[in-house]
């Protein structure tokens, strides 16, 4: 089994300890979270495991032969030669076996006296090469190219001509290819849409080698890892399960943190009070001093910045109609020759949360800017309703945020007056907490640019928001922020994102582009996912093309009356055209809203169920420890006491019995 392994491993930067008696061991079957805050330093750790920053102290034990591929945050590119040669590089450890295996056949020709060890070491070699899949290697370098977005076509452009964001897939495809037996990725999915991240979710959940993965996507986190690390203070701390589950124990440990955190607060400030009074007083200046010997000593604790809890609300959305926009027959090309956008049909009425689905390319930004009228070079038309005030978020305006003024005080330039106590508060949810508030608008990174543009935009008074991959460059918490106040936000949104669970959290509606083509489902993400798995199982019909001159586009009569009773074309049609057939839609959303009560009422069962557990556990805990009370000698020698215990015994007993019987029941209709 092969393994990396550290022990006592520490590394400061100047006086910070970025690591502080760090162990950890990843080996074969290893899916390992890192987490932390901004700046604990999980980049600096990754880099000490893949050997690439050697630590002050401590050991590193590699299992010898064991191999490591690391992919860092960003900063990769490839040149020179096409990208099918670029992803043969991958393979770059079986062309060195193949060939140490070639010079011991030229070595035995030459009948040398140690021909059984080199006969040994040839087998050994050759088993390895078979077992690590170097002559699956052209199949595999297909897959993974294809599975992280790629097509054939590209396999003989040039690597220069691929943007930053599919240099890093490149790297991203490379590091997967080489099937090494330990995986180090920082920030994976950072430049994935959602159907490259769905691929790679898969191709690690069955990945046999180990891997750590940083990654501020919680959904992705929870289908690949079975245990988390934290990083904190230089201290790694381990939580088996996946992340949601670290986050559920987590936050059990920050109540009683914030409880010893404030009764500290509590015992610094009666100690700082009496020094700063009595301190210069010699009747007092003794226990004054011994008070000052006592802070130095303390040791402070500290709650972590990514599990405080941080809300927000936006400014009262105003008031607008039930009909908030209309698009009708928008096309859009950019060569004059294929429409991206294709006679596109769109309605969205008040509080609907619709989010634009589709891969890289299909025109999900330039239906956001057509929407926003940042582009007006289509052709079509687009209503707004009543009252609509759109604000519009893209990553592009972090191009307009420049100045010599500070963050703090350019916000509170553009807040409502009623936000502005807020604004600290909302600033350490978008990352900029303590000093960094007061850093230069000219300093900022393109990143840190672009939270300060969204965070802008949902301080205006707005009803319709347009939101162009909002979660970039936000961690988990902050994600959790934002999409607490978008659920309550009182307008509409429109979003694009590849954040799989900010989006099952926020959207109501989901519109499937492909270019040219488009598809609009009527409810959930979840619901989207049913209707797409179904397609995938030839239960269903396949996107409608609207490319002019094709047969697909279903004549006024085919989109609303059965033909010869075919039920699939029907399902169809209320899927594809929910403005044409008001009968056949509202059965289609009354089966859904149906479901969606089924499911509503399935969770709250299981809610109960849950609850149930959770009380018989306590009960039973009780039992167990007043049980062992009877056990102790001042218990059972005294008549009374023991009674008493006894009695509370058997009440806990009948407790139990009820709750059983009514968690039988709760768990039959889960099964009914």
């Amino acid at each position: 089994m092969a393994f990396v392994q550290f022990s006592q491993v520490s590394l400061a930067f100047g006086d910070r300890d970025i690591l502080n008696n760090v162990t950890i061991n990843l080996q074969t079957g290893s899916k390992v979270a890192l987490t932390g805050t901004n700046g604990a330093g999980k980049s600096t750790l990754i880099k000490v495991l893949a050997g690439l920053v050697k630590p002050d102290s401590g050991e590193r034990a590699l299992q010898k032969d064991c191999r490591i591929a690391y992919l860092p945050q960003s900063g990769l590119t490839h040149h020179g030669c096409t990208l099918k040669e670029e992803a043969d590089k991958a393979f770059a450890f079986g062309y060195d076996i193949q060939k140490e295996i070639d010079q011991i056949g030229e070595e035995l020709t030459k009948n040398p006296p140690n021909t059984q060890a080199l006969l040994e070491r040839q087998a050994d070699l050759i088993q390895k090469l078979d077992d690590s899949g170097w002559h699956r290697r052209q199949a595999a370098a297909e897959s993974v190219l294809l599975g992280l977005g790629f097509e054939r076509k590209d396999f003989e452009r040039n690597t220069e001509e691929f943007s930053g964001g599919w240099q890093m897939r490149i790297a991203l495809a490379k590091a997967l290819m080489q099937n090494p037996d330990i995986l180090l990725l920082d920030e994976p999915t950072n430049y994935l849409d959602i159907e490259a991240r769905s691929w790679l979710e898969s191709f690690l959940q069955s990945y046999k080698g180990g891997f750590l993965l940083v990654s501020h996507d919680r959904y992705f986190l929870d289908v690949t890892i079975n245990e988390v690390y934290e990083l904190f203070n230089g201290n790694l701390k381990r939580y088996p399960g996946n992340f949601t589950h670290y986050e559920q124990v987590r936050e059990v440990e920050l109540k009683t943190l914030i409880a010893e955190y404030e009764q500290q607060q509590e015992e610094i400030n009666k100690l700082e009070d009496f020094i700063n009074r009595f301190g210069y007083k010699a009747t007092k200046a003794a226990q004054a001093q011994e008070y000052q010997k006592r802070l130095d000593k303390m040791v402070r604790i500290e709650i972590p910045e990514s599990l405080k809890k941080i809300h927000f609300t936006f400014p009262p959305a105003p008031h607008s109609g039930r009909l908030v926009l209309r698009m009708n027959g928008i096309n859009k090309s950019y060569d004059k020759k294929n429409n991206v956008l294709n006679n596109l049909d769109l309605t969205l009425e008040n509080g609907e949360r619709l989010v634009v689905v589709g891969r890289n390319g299909a025109g999900k930004s330039t239906l956001l800017r057509i929407i926003a009228q940042e582009d007006k070079d289509f052709t079509g038309e687009i209503i707004p309703g009543a009252g609509v005030k759109i604000g519009y978020f893209s990553q592009d305006n972090a191009e307009t945020i420049k100045g010599s003024e500070n963050i703090l005080e350019y916000l509170e330039a553009r807040a409502p007056l009623e936000l502005i106590p807020k604004l600290r508060d909302m600033l350490g949810a978008f990352l900029f907490r303590g000093d960094d508030v007061y850093k230069s608008l000219n300093v900022l990174s393109g990143g840190e640019k672009s939270r300060i543009a969204l965070l802008q935009l949902l301080l205006s008074p707005v009803n319709l928001l347009i939101l162009d991959e909002p979660t970039n460059h936000l961690d988990i918490h902050s994600k959790d922020v934002l999409l607490k106040a978008l659920k309550d936000f009182g307008g509409s949104v429109i979003f694009v994102s590849h954040d799989r669970g900010f989006i099952e959290g926020l959207a109501t509606k989901v519109l499937h582009l492909e270019p040219g083509q488009f598809k609009y489902y009527p409810g959930d993400y979840q619901y989207y996912m049913e209707q797409v798995e179904k397609m995938s199982g030839g239960e269903s019909l396949p996107l409608a093309s609207r490319v002019s001159g094709e047969n697909s586009v279903l004549s006024e009569s085919e989109r609303t009356t059965p033909s010869n009773g075919d039920k699939q074309q029907v399902a169809c049609n209320k899927l594809l055209y929910p403005h044409n057939a008001p009968e056949t839609t509202s059965q289609t959303k009354l089966s859904w809203e149906e479901q969606k009560k089924r499911d509503s009422e399935r969770r709250k069962i299981e809610r109960e169920v849950e609850r149930l557990e959770k009380e018989i556990e306590e009960l039973e805990d009780k039992k167990s420890a007043l049980e062992a009370k009877m056990s102790e000698p001042s218990v059972y020698s005294n008549g009374e006491k023991a009674k008493a215990v006894q009695t509370q015994i058997n009440e806990l007993a009948n407790q139990i019995e009820q709750k059983t019987m009514e968690w039988e029941t709760a768990s039959e209709k889960l099964i009914d």
